[in-house]
């Protein structure tokens, strides 16, 4: 009898798409995962819903709201949460504008910026609320485990998921958890 693959899911919320690129720095180890993993919503299939799923790898932090909603999916339909990288863990770069009010980073970005001809704040019902923080993943939702790193390393994402295939917790020793 075959066994079914295991189901894995990824985003990126607030964050710059490089832990979904490490992801894909393993190159040919990712031939035979492939053989015992199927991916479900990810930038990487374009695939845009969400089904039960047993891992969902999220990158980036909570900025606005929509990034809330696509959270507490990703917490409802994933057994197994990975936070990745350390805009996930901790807001990251995105981040550095907890220093400031949300107005003044509007303001900044959108009345003074360099180039700004027209100078308007945005406010079209189709843009997603932001949040006056950026915040962690886990501020919002319980996280099973956390893949440190700026992006974390291509061996992490493949002991992560072995360890689920094999039933076992991860082994993130020093090598697997990259600050650089």
């Amino acid at each position: 009898m075959k066994q079914a693959k295991l189901k894995v899911a990824t985003c990126s919320l607030a964050g710059c798409f490089g832990c979904h690129m490490s992801f894909l720095d393993m190159d040919e180890a990712i031939i035979p995962l492939i053989e015992k993993i199927e991916f479900d919503r990810s930038p990487l299939t374009d695939i845009k819903s969400l089904s039960d799923c047993d891992i969902g790898l999220i990158e980036g932090g909570l900025c606005n709201e929509e990034n809330q909603e696509i959270l507490h999916q990703f917490r409802r339909h994933c057994t197994i949460l990975v936070a990745v990288g350390a805009c996930a863990i901790n807001g990251g770069v995105p981040a550095m504008r907890n220093h400031f009010s949300l107005q003044e980073c509007l303001e900044e970005s959108y009345i003074r910026g360099l180039g700004v001809v027209d100078p308007q704040i945005p406010n079209d019902p189709e843009l997603p609320r932001l949040l006056d923080k950026v915040l962690p993943i886990q501020s919002a939702v319980m996280v099973d485990y956390f893949l440190p790193g700026c992006p974390p390393p291509a061996a992490a994402f493949l002991e992560i998921i072995n360890a689920v295939l094999e039933g076992r917790p991860p082994q993130l020793d020093y090598p697997n958890r990259r600050f650089d």
